[in-house]
């Protein structure tokens, strides 16, 4: 039986995390949007594990800030170790300090946080979820409008959605991604790994903080999880296979270094599963109205953790461009500044993770005795110990939407802090899903009421505050922020970036019973 059509304003196609945060943050907009999943409910079993403060920051945007914080713990940075597990060298993270308010390095469950995001959505009622859902086709017609056929695996039902926009959020296997005639290009990496997940009570003993073990014959990756969970990955040689440990008297030998004599049988085994480690870049991530998020634009290697974040700054980037599209406050040709942003950003934390597989795993007996070397040294590299301790990312690259001007160049694509105001609320409380002028200098009346009409806020930066002393670090005394927290424009002719505001005005409430960006 096939359904008559229906109309939804946006379909995001795929409920993981990157599906949902794209949902979330349109309805916190209020436009209505159908989710659909293959599955009914979060895929059990562990994968993602590591977050840093900025997908943090976002976390809380979608209002659930205290409910993950009660699922993760703060890791305290990166140890560098040998095939012997000695210390080559250590990177030491402060949980306690970050300019977006949060700890750089956060470990958690994937199905839990899933868990957390499907129950938050619920809040939402312009948001409808269709489980079982198996996407088989998706079509574009006519110019702004797009068929999407779905059929339900449990009745073999079949549907058709008309839709303004799709997303897609579908993962590595992206059905989407197909629909478009978009392929992956692979940048020459793939390793397959054991990843070993393992859930005690006993005492472990490890500092707390991600183990890399940098070995050509058996590099390995140790973190802890939770309170009882322990996450192991083991790069897997050529004659071996997950099915090489599936018992744990077969896994028990590559645990048993890090376990300081705990006994097998106090070791529960959570999951041992293979993965190919790839790397690649969707070649185009829109046509038309169709777009491509997550793991369908991109596959990064997890060695410095990035994997699902880039997904969810994905979804923070285009949704609230979106949201000004449909809404007509934003011309729709903002919609290019999403693959023009992300694309390189993406490219350069999938370099960055390239860059640390290749020096744990590289060269050989040679490469062990370079690595030997160098790297209890890298400390004294001017540069190489931020490059381990701070958790920013790049700035993003030019667009309609990141004004890199001579005099605000350094600020221009780059996050603002989500400081502490004089008023002791956080920056991101205070803004809510605007656009916001943070400046030092005071706007007159006729500034002032063009930002109100525009949907603006003004933050003030009284002098020797923190946004104070952002600001005058790079020369600048004023800086347009957008609702994702990029900076679009910084300099020190006030009027000119008054004017550089767009027209947002939305609420950025939504149907929200408690969002945290009103």
């Amino acid at each position: 039986m096939i359904t008559p059509p229906e109309f939804v304003p946006v379909v995001v196609v795929g409920a993981g995390p990157t599906g949902v945060t794209a949902a979330t943050l349109l309805a916190q907009y209020g436009i209505a949007s159908l989710l659909l999943d293959r599955r009914e409910s979060v895929y059990p079993q562990p994968r993602a594990v590591h977050l840093d403060d900025e997908i943090r920051r976002i976390i809380t945007w979608l209002g659930i800030g205290d409910e993950f914080a009660a699922i993760s713990r703060p890791a305290l940075g990166l140890r560098l170790v040998d095939p012997d597990l000695r210390t080559l060298a250590q990177f030491h993270r402060d949980p306690a300090h970050s300019a977006h308010g949060f700890p750089q390095a956060n470990m958690f469950d994937q199905p839990e946080l899933e868990e957390l995001l499907r129950a938050n959505l619920k809040k939402h009622s312009c948001v409808a979820f269709r489980g079982n859902a198996e996407v088989t086709e998706v079509s574009q017609r006519e110019p702004g409008r797009v068929r999407l056929k779905y059929t339900d695996r449990v009745s073999g039902e079949q549907h058709v959605v008309d839709t303004g926009y799709v997303l897609g959020c579908d993962g590595a296997n992206s059905v989407v991604r197909s629909s478009i005639g978009a392929v992956l290009r692979h940048l020459r990496f793939a390793q397959r790994w054991l990843v070993v997940d393992v859930a005690t009570d006993a005492a472990i003993n490890q500092w707390d903080g991600v183990h890399q073990v940098c070995s050509p014959h058996r590099a390995a990756t140790y973190m802890r999880i939770g309170e009882n969970r322990y996450r192991w990955e083991f790069q897997l040689r050529a004659n071996e296979s997950a099915a090489d440990f599936a018992t744990m008297s077969s896994l028990y030998p590559l645990l048993s270094p890090w376990v300081n004599a705990v006994p097998a049988d106090e070791l529960s085994v959570v999951r041992v599963a293979e993965y190919t480690f790839r790397a690649a870049v969707a070649n185009t991530w829109r046509k038309g109205n169709v777009f491509l998020l997550g793991d369908a634009a991109h596959l990064t290697p997890p060695f410095i953790g990035q994997g699902m974040g880039a997904g969810i700054r994905d979804a923070a980037n285009l949704a609230w461009k979106l949201a000004g599209v449909l809404t007509e406050n934003l011309p729709a040709t903002v919609l290019d500044t999403y693959e023009q942003e992300r694309k390189p950003h993406a490219r350069t934390m999938i370099g960055l993770a390239l860059t640390m597989g290749w020096s744990m795993t590289a060269g050989g007996r040679v490469g062990n005795a370079v690595r030997g070397a160098l790297v209890p040294r890298l400390h004294l590299v001017p540069g190489v110990r931020s490059l381990f301790t701070n958790s920013r990312t790049p700035a993003l690259h030019s667009s309609s939407l990141v004004h890199k001007t001579f005099g605000g160049w350094r600020r221009a694509g780059t996050l603002c802090p989500n400081a502490i105001l004089p008023s002791g609320e956080r920056m991101d409380t205070v803004l809510g899903a605007r656009f916001a002028l943070v400046t030092i200098q005071s706007p007159d009346t006729r500034q002032r009421e063009r930002l109100r009409r525009h949907g603006a806020v003004v933050v003030d930066a009284p002098p020797g505050s923190e946004l104070a002393r952002w600001l005058r670090r790079s020369g600048v005394t004023a800086a347009v922020i957008r609702p994702d927290r990029t900076v679009l424009r910084a300099g020190r002719r006030l009027s000119v970036l008054c004017d550089a505001v767009p027209r947002f005005a939305l609420s950025g409430n939504g149907d929200s019973a408690d969002g945290e960006r009103r």
